[in-house]
């Protein structure tokens, strides 16, 4: 038996596990949260310090659940780019940007304008949510922080520096957040350069490891705080849902993975690069050597259904199961409304900060359930015209799997697969992130001979559900609406953005 201990950081708290690679089964699971801040409009903000109290705090009871403290190795995933800005040391010097925060979209926009192959593989420029157009951001805005810091990182790499007292940087997150040439090898100073951020390089971890080698050994006084007995080595993760994929077994060209939470990450490979663009990538060797990686998503999905539930309506967490209940009943397309899910922009395929969430047809007749329902409907058809445009733009996509809360939210689930108009293999163990970090570990201990191989081991098991045909239909009518609305919105929603960064700094 060899067991390993995994963390995947999401954006509420961590989930720690500890799972036995040799026999494929997660023994113990604990959770510890933190607290997200919205100091202003489109921000977004956490505490590393908050992280790391919930790392000891959910390991510890992981190890001490799973009855053994004999781990031989730690993995760690988290959201991206949560950018940190700390001293070499790690003390933070100034909150931590979460991944979702849009702050930094005129910076976004900016990066559009270097031309350099290497910008290429992210479709010729950032997205808000990535690490350089944030560190653009505070060289602006906060230079005398920008300047003070020694280290300007991922979560990921804040995490790891704890555990084994080095920096490193994932080859998946340099690739995909960073403009790192991941084909070579190497960063590519010019495009800093070009962005006025010269000093951006020498910030960043230096040392930048593929997904699923070692980093370096966990040091002892951290292994005591863990519980954790012998040596154990820090093998290296990646972006959560990214890392996912290995749990999923959809790694190979044509597999996609769908991950369902407080926002949708749609991730597929090509054997080659290929034009994709209105997405992320292709990234070559981001997650494996010899692919090429496609990211896609939306920004806000779970967390506007929690909008409407928590903070809206008022509801517990049992007066949403009930509002789910309710809203199954009610029919969000033909009730008459159409929402937007634009909430906090829009990630793919129209690639916009500055988009907003708009609910359209209201009347005096509508409830909760009927905004409930388009807001389902809404993500769903999102979901759905992600992969269409995928496809349009010649991805070949045959199995998709999906997995995350939405697996907890049969309503949502539902309508994803009736938009997408074709069967899919649901994950329903919502730990896809922690196996996938198992699969890492495995590979680093040489346990499998490439993480491929670990993964079509190790992968979570799924259940095909078939969409309903009449749901189906009404959701292909309504896509035309909702692609117009995008359309014809879009002015008007650019300036209700900017009235609210406007507003915000005054």
């Amino acid at each position: 038996m060899t067991l390993v201990l995994n963390f995947d950081l999401g954006t509420g708290g961590v989930r720690a596990g500890v799972y036995d690679v040799e026999g494929r089964v997660m023994l113990s699971l604990s959770e510890a949260s933190y607290d997200t801040t919205y100091p202003r409009a489109g921000w977004a903000e956490q505490q590393a310090e908050d992280w790391w109290a919930a790392v000891l705090t959910a390991g510890r009871e992981a190890i001490a659940r799973c009855g053994s403290n004999e781990i031989a190795a730690v993995c760690v995933a988290t959201t991206a780019s949560s950018v940190v800005v700390c001293d070499k040391e790690s003390r933070p010097l100034y909150p931590a940007i979460l991944w979702m925060d849009c702050r930094a979209s005129e910076e976004a926009r900016a990066t559009e304008t270097v031309k350099h192959p290497v910008m290429d593989y992210s479709g010729g420029g950032d997205a808000a949510e990535w690490l350089v157009p944030k560190a653009m951001w505070l060289s602006a805005n906060e230079p005398a922080i920008f300047e003070k810091a020694d280290v300007i990182c991922e979560a990921l790499d804040f995490i790891n520096f704890r555990l084994c007292g080095e920096w490193s940087g994932s080859r998946m997150n340099a690739a995909c957040k960073w403009n790192y040439d991941s084909k070579n090898g190497s960063f590519v100073p010019e495009i800093y350069d070009a962005l006025g951020i010269s000093r951006l390089q020498q910030k960043l971890p230096q040392r930048i490891i593929p997904v699923g080698d070692v980093i370096g050994n966990l040091q002892p006084g951290i292994a005591d705080a863990l519980g954790i007995s012998g040596q154990a080595i820090v093998v290296q993760g990646g972006i959560d849902a990214h890392i996912g994929m290995l749990g999923a077994g959809t790694v190979a060209a044509g597999g996609m993975l769908i991950i369902g939470g407080t926002s949708v990450v749609h991730l597929t490979h090509l054997n080659e690069q290929s034009d994709v663009s209105g997405f992320w990538g292709p990234y070559p060797n981001a997650l494996v050597d010899g692919l090429w990686l496609v990211e896609a998503g939306q920004v806000s999905a779970g967390s506007i259904l929690n909008w409407f539930s928590q903070k809206l309506f008022g509801l517990d967490e049992q007066g949403h199961t009930d509002l789910i209940k309710k809203a199954s009943n009610a029919s969000g397309g033909g009730s008459g409304l159409l929402t937007l899910d634009y909430w906090m922009g829009n990630r793919t395929p129209y690639r916009d900060a500055d988009l907003r969430g708009a609910v359209l047809g209201l009347s005096l007749g509508h409830d909760r359930a009927d905004l409930y329902a388009s807001a389902v409907d809404s993500i769903a058809l999102g979901s759905a015209n992600v992969v269409a445009v995928l496809e349009q733009r010649g991805v070949n996509v045959e199995r998709i799997v999906v997995a995350g809360g939405i697996c907890k939210n049969p309503l949502w689930l539902q309508a994803t697969v009736d938009a997408l108009q074709r069967s899919v293999h649901v994950a329903y163990d919502d730990n896809l992130s922690l196996v996938g970090t198992a699969v890492c570990s495995a590979h680093a201990l040489g346990l499998f001979p490439d993480l491929i191989t670990a993964s079509e081991a190790c992968a979570a098991p799924t259940k095909e559900m078939l969409p309903d045909a009449q749901r189906s239909k009404r959701y292909r009518e309504t896509m035309e609406l909702y692609r117009n609305a995008t359309e014809s919105l879009t002015p008007v929603l650019h300036a209700l953005s900017a009235r609210q960064r406007a507003g915000a700094e005054r």
